[in-house]
This record gives structure tokens, sequence and C-alpha cells, in this order.
């Protein structure tokens, strides 16, 4: 694996662009000053992997609802209704999302860990945050395989366009002129900036837009309002199983609102089935042995390493390392016990010369269309770093 040391962004720039969740816990940076070095063939693989495992995803999608498998993929009952409603009509389109790989660099195979369909994080750090840094060091800050930002601002056009030609987005959006409300949780900076990122981009791409803390969002059999002001989208960054498990009132008002057209919302209810990692078990029996899979399954694998995780776990939360004698090698407790989990084949990630471990993150807006890195220890936490990277 080949790294590059770079000068760090100064955290007074960082604040001047809002990114204020720059430190951890222990004071030191979270984003790293080394990139990855990648080449031009490994980052047009991750892009086309990602694309075809997008397509598997929407395959899987149908086969999952006719099937009824909601209950194999620990979604709340309550989140059904409105997950088939939102699959039924392209009006509810996919804006954004992430995919977790192993291998891809040092001649290893690409291999799914799981898809962030619904609320994926490191948004900012991947658009903004790694090109500011080719940019600060003088570098080609087109060197990266990195359109986040342009493929977003497109894909928002798409909520109007659909499938036909964004470039045709103004004279459509002239005579509906459709507001898009934003909103996260009140108290988190990280949340409330990658949100404002996403109200910028939408924009400049010619919508009309409003943000509002999700507790002040007013929800009615009219629809989504602020002060009284009614929207037809809602962009909101919570994830979908905390409404359906934590927020009932608010899940059935959700389902009358988008069975009743009253708005439409993002990302929408079927990306949940996605977010779930019990997803790749379907994709297992749909695609056994696919070279960009590992073997999954609700049981415990037989006599080979695997990898023990919790449906909606996040951030390294509840996973276990269990070799294949059935021993266990690296526990993470965390507040996703009573969820269900699956089993999935272990694979190493990259590894750097101290050890460190990496896992790619490929953005998926309408195609793959930017990478990043994590960088951590066998299991990726909260304490992993963001590594950008650039086209050598």
């Amino acid at each position: 694996m080949k790294l590059k040391t770079l000068n760090a962004l100064t955290t007074e720039y960082l604040e001047s662009i809002d990114f204020v969740w720059h430190t951890d816990e222990d004071n030191s940076s979270y984003i790293a000053n080394e990139i990855v070095e990648v080449s031009f063939d490994e980052a047009h693989a991750y892009a086309q992997a990602c694309n075809e495992l997008y397509e598997m995803y929407c395959e899987a999608g149908e086969y999952v609802i006719e099937n009824n498998l909601f209950h194999e993929l620990n979604i709340p009952f309550n989140l059904v209704d409105v997950i088939k409603k939102s699959w039924e009509n392209d009006v509810h389109w996919h804006l954004y999302g992430r995919f977790d790989l192993a291998g891809g660099i040092d001649d290893q195979p690409i291999k799914l860990i799981e898809f962030n369909a619904d609320t994926p994080t490191s948004l900012f750090e991947t658009a903004i945050i790694q090109w500011a840094m080719l940019k600060q060091n003088g570098l080609d800050e087109a060197s990266q395989f990195n359109n986040l930002y342009e493929a977003l601002k497109d894909n928002f056009k798409r909520i109007i366009t659909l499938d036909s030609d964004v470039e045709k987005f103004e004279e459509y959006y002239n005579n509906l002129g459709w507001k898009i409300l934003f909103s996260s949780i009140q108290g988190s900076a990280e949340d409330e900036n990658t949100t404002k990122l996403l109200q910028h981009i939408a924009n400049e791409a010619g919508f009309n837009t409003d943000f509002e803390y999700m507790d002040q969002v007013q929800f009615s059999d009219d629809g989504i309002a602020k002060e009284n002001t009614h929207f037809e989208f809602w962009f909101k960054l919570v994830p979908w199983e905390e409404i359906g498990i934590e927020e009932s009132e608010l899940a059935l008002f959700l389902t009358d609102i988008i069975e009743n057209q009253k708005a439409i919302v993002f990302n929408p209810a079927y990306t949940l089935m996605f977010q779930s990692k019990g997803f790749m078990k379907i994709l297992w029996d749909l695609y056994p042995n696919h070279p960009l899979l590992l073997e999954t399954s609700f049981e415990p694998l037989q006599g080979k390493k695997q990898v023990e995780k919790k449906c909606f776990g996040r951030e390294g939360a509840n996973i276990k390392i269990i070799n294949s004698d059935g021993s266990i090698e690296l526990e993470n407790g965390g507040e996703y016990t009573n969820h269900k989990s699956i089993f999935q084949e272990y694979v190493e990630f990259p590894q750097d010369n101290n050890g460190n471990y990496y896992q790619a993150g490929v953005f998926y807006a309408y195609e793959a269309c930017a990478l990043g890195f994590r960088r951590g220890g066998k299991i990726l936490d909260n304490g992993s770093k963001f590594v950008g990277h650039i086209i050598s």
C-alpha cells in the first residue's frame, strides 16, 4: 500500500468551512495527513464494482418485497407499508448511499462489507475535505475519483426530472416550484452541517429550500411543514429504523403522508432494506459465490473465520470476529444487542506498514461517484480516521 504524506489542513481552515468535528476525543486529528495512492485502474474497478452492486441491490429489493422478507431483515413491522409504497413509484428517488468495501488495492479483490444506503456518514469528508487537501498542498485536485458534489447536484435535479435529462430541470421546476425542507437532530454539529451541505447543494441545483430541526418539524394529515409552510419534499438525516423503533407515531404519519402523496421523503423508506446487513444474506442467496460478495448467513458459518454483526448496528458496535474453531478473536460491545445477527465470512482489509487497516467507502448517487477510506483497527469504530486518496 502506498501512502503520501501531506501538510494537514489547519483547524482554522476546517472551522471556516463548518467542518467542526475535526478532532477525536483523544485530541488526535480525525482527518489523516496521509492520503492513499491508487491507480486509475483501481479507481475504475471500485466504480464498476459499485455500479454492478447497486443493480444487484435493486433486483434483490424486488425479491424481498415480492416474498415479504421484511422480518428476515429485522425491519420494524410499522415501516413495511411505507417501504412498499416508496418502492412502487420512481418519485421516491434514492439520493445517495455509500458502499463499504474490503480490498481494491494491493491486488486484493473487492468485497462488499455493507451498504450505508439510508444515512451514510463521511459525505463532507469525501466531497470537500479530501479535495481541499490536494488543493492546499499544491496537487491537482482533479486527480481523485471524486465527483460527489456534482453527482449530488444532478441527483437533486432528478427528483424533478427522474430518468429524463437533467438539463430539463429548470423548465420542469419553474412550473412546479416545489420546496425541500432539510432536517437533522438538534445538538449534533456533524449531522447538522452535513445536512446543511446537502441543502447548499440543492440550492445550487435550483431548489427553494429551508432547514428545521427534527423536533420542530410539523407533521399532520396535510403533510410536512415548518411554521405552517408546507413542503413537498423532506430530507431527514435520521435513520428510518430509529423512526420505526422510537417514533411510532411519526412512522404512522409518514406512512399516511406518503400514501396520500402529501410529501416525498429522502432517503426513501426502501433504503432501509438496503441498509439492513441482513440484506447481504439475500444477496448471497440470489448470487451465490459472486466475486464481489462474502458468504453471509443468519446462522454461524461452519468451519470458517467470520464476523458477527447486527442488522442495524453502527460505528463498529456489537461486532465479533470469530475464528474458524468458534473462539472469539475480537469483540466490541454496544447498544444494538437486541437486533438480529448476521454472520459474514471474514476478509482481511489492506494494511499499511504501521498495521492500520483500510476500508474503502464508495459513494453512489445515480452512479458510483467518489472514493474515500477509513483507517483503524480490525474492527473500524467511531475512533477510526478519514483518509483521502490521490490517483497516481
